[in-house]
């Protein structure tokens, strides 16, 4: 798809916006960290808009939309990641999203003035969230491969946002592929290893750079225990960033292990706001940000000796010395061997109204 075809920024409600020239948008992730309480849910809302998230995210699924409720082998985690051996059908039932609670929370978002988003993890997923009339849209990273779930997505005209976690390059363009012929060309495509909790040399941050081919905004999904790949990633040009949030971490959760409690995501926000202050613009005007403080950290010209007027400047009589009060550098040759029109003193700075040109 044609970048240029491709939004450059994205107006939501609560007068949020996502581009490169706004700020950072901040996700709290809630997932699964409710607990299978409703009453949580809204608590850990207020609390990520208390401590400065734009936005939370849920996720819309119920088990039964996610997989089968059998026994065998294959539908036991036999990977290495932290629920291994579990039933998926469990892991599903107790990290689900009722979707009766969904009217009910994006309610009390509206009410609250908190901008709450959801990832569908089926098309009924996002015929409820139709309903809720959820903003904005987000593709979970192994829901890439759906392109059937995607094309539904996009008929809603709403902004989504993509996680690269498990996709290749053909991954990403069909995606876009299926977005375009919607006419849907609102995507943001995240930076993600789908890995829980993700380690410092599986995270390969410099990847943002190749999703910046294929879309004008891009963001980082974090899954690591640590602020830095935020920050990194910050620095290389995210422009949403998302993670997992808890309320607490005595909250018993199966993403507890990768997730930030209120403490630690409200220091990683505080930093990454310090980040985009650092970053700052491509451009800069320099007298603008030393404005008061040029004066004693550049040299200008002054009179080094006592001049009688009829006598001419010499290098023996002006010197460039600090403040840079005086006359500015590029004249020295200028008035070199010129006569006063006055007498001057020893740290007079030198004008050019006193000199015969």
């Amino acid at each position: 798809m044609a970048t240029k075809l491709l939004k450059k920024q994205f107006n939501l409600p609560l007068n949020k916006t996502i581009s490169n020239n706004s700020k950072c948008f901040i996700v709290a992730e809630i997932s699964a960290n409710h607990s299978g309480d409703l009453k949580l849910l809204k608590k850990t809302m207020l609390e990520a808009k208390k401590i400065g998230a734009d936005a939370v995210k849920i996720q819309t699924y119920q088990a039964d939309t996610m997989t089968l409720n059998v026994n065998n082998n294959h539908f036991k985690i036999d990977d290495n990641s932290i629920w291994k051996g579990k039933k998926l059908y469990s892991l599903y039932q107790k990290a689900e999203t009722p979707f009766k609670w969904h009217k009910e929370i994006f309610k009390f978002a509206k009410r609250n003035k908190i901008l709450c988003f959801s990832a569908p993890f089926d098309i009924t997923a996002v015929k409820l969230l139709k309903k809720n009339n959820c903003p904005l849209y987000k593709v979970a990273s192994p829901e890439i491969e759906d392109l059937e779930l995607i094309k539904e997505i996009a008929k809603t005209k709403k902004p989504i946002i993509i996680s690269t976690g498990i996709a290749s390059e053909n991954n990403i363009k069909n995606a876009l592929k299926i977005c375009k012929k919607e006419k849907n060309y609102k995507i943001i495509l995240l930076n993600c290893i789908s890995s829980y909790p993700a380690q410092d040399i599986e995270l390969n941050l410099l990847h943002i750079n190749i999703l910046k081919k294929y879309v004008p905004v891009v963001g980082y999904s974090d899954h690591s225990n640590s602020d830095l790949p935020c920050l990194i990633s910050v620095a290389l040009g995210a422009k949403v960033i998302e993670k997992h949030f808890m309320l607490n971490n005595k909250i018993k959760s199966p993403d507890k292990l990768f997730s930030y409690d209120s403490k630690k995501l409200k220091k990683l926000i505080v930093s990454i706001r310090a980040v985009e202050k650092m970053l700052g613009h491509e451009k800069i005007d320099k007298k603008k940000i030393l404005k008061g403080k040029l004066k004693t950290v550049t040299r200008s010209l002054f009179f080094s000796k006592d001049i009688q007027k009829g006598m001419k400047i010499n290098h023996e009589n002006i010197k460039s010395v600090r403040p840079g009060t005086g006359l500015n550098l590029s004249f020295f040759k200028k008035i070199l061997n010129k006569k006063l029109n006055r007498n001057v003193l020893k740290g007079d700075p030198v004008k050019l109204k006193d000199i015969v040109f």
